[in-house]
């Protein structure tokens, strides 16, 4: 990799894109994120103006072809590329896009577009892709590399569009694009299906529904695969057929990353991966479908998220300057409050307005310092009490394996990044819920408040005291029944951001120091614990057995002998009845 800080020009209309990448890139040294815009004339005034101050600012631009679905937008983005290419020659430009299409590509390269590379690329590999393209060279994605032959020389604009209508080559795109249209709709739900199967707490009929979907899904799949791809083209392009959806294919094959890049990108691809997965996942509804409430619960769900991202945003900054601070493990520990605090001030700040005022009666009241007045009841309420926290910083800033049902699994494998990905998620919502709690101690019932951020059903002054009571008792459940129940069951419960909504689910953990250190209600609630799981089996038994004795002496003994006398008394009725029947007969004879 070249010496020389690679500063870069994001343009793309996914913000979310936008979110995840530009998080992402910021925690690799010796790369600068200039700007990051999502329209072409942002880009080009952006542009202009560095170009007034200082034309080695920005050494590369990556780009999106629009929205890269619509014919339209792509259209408007070779257009806008072209325009590029006139104001600034010798700047680079990286194509980072969803589009597959050769011809595009092609156009794409005609006019000067110096790389590509397709988005869900190893990030890596797309560093290295980037700083090729920086230091004056080119690169193409593997299935784009007949397209950089050294000895090829650029097509034509005609060469690119002389297709005619009969073409064999025109039919084959047709079907090979219905196919990839259809696969990519399959993926889409398959991903959504998969998802849902995840959801902790899923009914067993609803398990076994969606797990017939999946089925269905991976056939119409294989189906698709097999009837509109010939033999001869299966053989030709190796197209996969298996069940599963195939992997991303690696770049490595195409270009051979420095050997200086791989190492300082470990770190940083660790937490893009992570967090590009939770802000996918904050596209979920965030409707609380937990039955325990929520403080974030009175936000309207757009401002929810506004909030999440924020934390999400303002913990990526934090992790940073703790890498550039090269603290220590045991150092980490002992600030693992701290940083904590640190995350929920400047989320207040952000959210609210550093020199946001409010007038109440005839004050006008700085809403930041008033919330931030609140930090005690917040660090013990809700900060203290995020479990697992220590174990998240420190697998994102030294790669620590995390412990799962207490066995410890690799840092990158499956387990750790699902296991890391819920704690995550809990400590969002946790610190997210501790912004909004000093609001709801000081300015509840304000009315710009309500109008600006609460849900509509509570926007009444009876249902706002309602709420506030309801998370009262809540934490007075918790203090002294559910966090010593789950002290005694060595388990932290977690709140994850699911498919329906935020739901709660509880993983392992060994809390013996702190069930040593219970004391008043909670130890009596724990000893309660333990009193009637060494009673109720033995209790449970007894019980069992009386009610079989009391079952055998009904039926085989009172039952028996109410039996035997009811047929005595039948029989008995039945002789009576004979003899009557005999006595008339002979009476009637004498007659």
């Amino acid at each position: 990799m070249s010496d020389r800080p690679l500063k870069l020009l994001l343009f793309d209309q996914d913000p979310i894109f936008r979110l995840g990448l530009r998080v992402a890139l910021e925690a690799i040294p010796n790369l600068e994120v200039i700007g990051v815009v999502e329209t072409d004339t942002t880009a080009l005034q952006i542009l202009a103006e560095i170009a007034q101050e200082d034309p080695k600012q920005v050494n590369l631009v990556v780009l999106e072809f629009g929205n890269g679905r619509s014919i339209t937008s792509q259209q408007l983005g070779l257009q806008f590329c072209r325009q590029l290419k006139a104001l600034y020659p010798n700047l680079p430009i990286l194509l980072l896009s969803s589009v597959q299409e050769q011809g595009l590509l092609l156009a794409a390269k005609s006019i000067g577009v110096n790389g590509y590379c397709p988005k869900g690329t190893p990030l890596p590999e797309l560093v290295a892709a980037m700083q090729e393209v920086a230091d004056g060279g080119e690169y193409w994605f593997r299935n784009t590399e007949a397209i950089t032959t050294p000895h090829s020389s650029p097509p034509s604009r005609d060469a690119i569009n002389r297709v005619s209508p009969n073409s064999p080559l025109l039919f084959y795109r047709q079907r090979n694009n219905l196919r990839l249209s259809g696969i990519a709709y399959i993926d889409v739900t398959l991903a959504v299906v998969t998802a849902q199967l995840q959801v902790p707490g899923l009914a067993v009929l609803d398990r076994a529904v969606l797990a017939g979907q999946r089925r269905e899904l991976l056939a119409a799949r294989w189906l698709l695969n097999r009837l509109l791809v010939s033999s001869q083209e299966r053989q030709e392009e190796d197209i996969p057929v298996a069940d599963e959806p195939p992997l991303t294919p690696s770049l490595s094959s195409a270009i051979q990353p420095r050997q200086t890049v791989l190492p300082l990108l470990s770190l940083g691809t660790l937490q893009f991966n992570l967090f590009a997965s939770c802000v996918t996942k904050l596209q979920f509804p965030l409707r609380n479908v937990t039955d325990v409430p929520l403080e974030i619960d009175i936000f309207r769900e757009d401002k929810k998220r506004e909030l999440l991202y924020l934390i999400l945003q303002k913990l990526t900054e934090q992790l940073d300057e703790l890498r550039v601070s090269q603290l220590d493990v045991n150092q980490l520990y002992e600030v693992k409050n701290i940083l904590l605090c640190d995350l929920w001030e400047v989320a207040i700040t952000n959210f609210f307005g550093k020199f946001s005022r409010i007038k109440i009666g005839n004050r006008n009241i700085e809403i930041v310092n008033l919330l931030l007045q609140n930090l005690e009841a917040v660090q013990r309420d809700i900060l203290n009490k995020i479990p697992l926290a220590f174990e998240l910083y420190s697998y994102l800033i030294f790669q620590t394996e995390l412990r799962i049902d207490n066995t410890s699994y690799p840092v990158l494998g499956t387990e750790a990044k699902s296991q890391a990905l819920m704690i995550l998620e809990n400590l969002l919502i946790q610190v997210a819920n501790g912004v909004v709690q000093p609001l709801l101690n000081s300015l509840a019932d304000v009315e710009i408040m309500k109008q600006n951020l609460y849900c509509r059903e509570f926007i009444s002054t009876r249902e706002i005291e309602r709420f506030r009571n309801d998370l009262s008792w809540k934490y007075r459940l918790i203090n002294y029944i559910e966090e010593p129940k789950a002290v005694f069951e060595s388990r932290y419960d977690l709140f994850v951001i699911a498919p329906r909504g935020i739901a709660k689910t509880s993983v392992y953990a060994p809390r013996n120091q702190e069930l040593a250190k219970l004391s008043n209600i909670p130890l009596i609630v724990t000893l309660l614990l333990e009193f009637s799981d060494a009673i109720a089996p033995r209790l449970k038994s007894l019980l069992s057995f009386l009610g079989s004795g009391i079952v055998f002496i009904l039926t085989q003994i009172i039952g028996r002998g109410l039996g035997l006398i009811g047929r005595g008394i039948l029989q008995g009725i039945g002789s009576v009845s004979l003899l009557e029947k005999n006595l008339r007969r002979n009476s009637d004879r004498t007659k």
